[in-house]
């Protein structure tokens, strides 16, 4: 049914719009599939999207997520029909329904399992949020990134600590207010990407690198993942100090720990 998707998977509970299919390594491909509208995301998309995160962060056959869309582009952000609603409502309606975008981008952020977007075509808007929440994004030569909400008189506020985090402040005050479009290499110049594959290789590239990720430890890549969150923006000092000695001598003592320490000093391969 999809091209870019790798031999054996199997389809889990999926949605109408929002499809799901796990590989046998453990990679979860979570498909927004609404083409018709450059799946672009309605409440009801949100909410789906946020109850497979859910149900991904407790299931133990889950070891990465790739996040990406069907058809010509990644995601055009909020659905022009669902737009329309929000022009009417309330203030508090308008904050209830900005609250469920934000816990959307939060839980995709602080996800525990390594996240891939995989940036076919454009991302525009809210989409782009998506694709910095994840720990990396992929896409090649004909990858179009924009934050375009200044056009239509919008702002880019939930999803902006997401952006500022991913590209820097400086990037991030030029193309918020620009609104220009950052194709292919340009989008990794400014850290949208984390790197380009040619369009040939693309599909092969980001299936190859998700599977990798999946031989690794899943607890210490949790850890890493919690480690890199608290780290962030922290000045090194006397308590970033003890709390980095106190992660690796819990993970030391761990089982996973014993298992990698040991197969590496036997010269195999360790079972996690």
């Amino acid at each position: 049914m999809y091209d870019f998707l790798p031999p054996n998977c199997t389809e889990q509970f999926s949605s109408k719009e929002l499809r799901q299919f796990l590989s046998p390594e453990g990679v979860l491909y979570l498909i927004m599939d609404r083409p018709q509208v450059h799946n672009a995301f309605n409440r009801e998309q949100i909410e789906n999207i946020l109850l497979t995160l859910e149900n991904a962060a407790e299931n133990e056959n889950v070891k990465v997520l790739v996040l990406t869309g069907t058809g010509a582009n990644f995601s055009a952000g909020g659905d022009i029909n669902y737009m329309k609603t929000i022009g009417h409502n309330s203030f508090k309606e308008n904050k209830e329904d900005a609250q469920t975008l934000a816990f959307l981008m939060s839980s995709l952020h602080e996800f525990p399992k390594p996240t891939i977007a995989r940036v076919n075509g454009a991302a525009y808007g809210g989409g782009v949020g998506l694709l910095c929440c994840c720990d990396m994004a992929f896409g090649t030569l004909e990858t179009k990134i924009c934050l375009s909400e200044v056009k239509i008189g919008m702002v880019p506020a939930t999803i902006g600590p997401y952006v500022i985090k991913a590209i820097g402040l400086r990037n991030a005050h030029r193309l918020m207010l620009t609104a220009e479009v950052m194709q292919g290499q340009q989008a990794v110049d400014c850290q949208f990407l984390s790197g380009l594959f040619s369009v040939e290789e693309f599909n092969e590239k980001v299936n190859t690198l998700a599977a990798k990720i999946t031989h690794n430890a899943p607890k210490a890549m949790e850890i890493t993942k919690a480690l890199l969150l608290n780290l962030a923006h922290q000045s090194i000092d006397d308590g970033v100090i003890e709390y980095t000695a106190d992660v690796i001598a819990t993970v030391r003592e761990s089982e996973e720990g014993k298992e990698g320490l040991t197969a590496f000093l036997e010269k195999r391969k360790p079972k996690f």
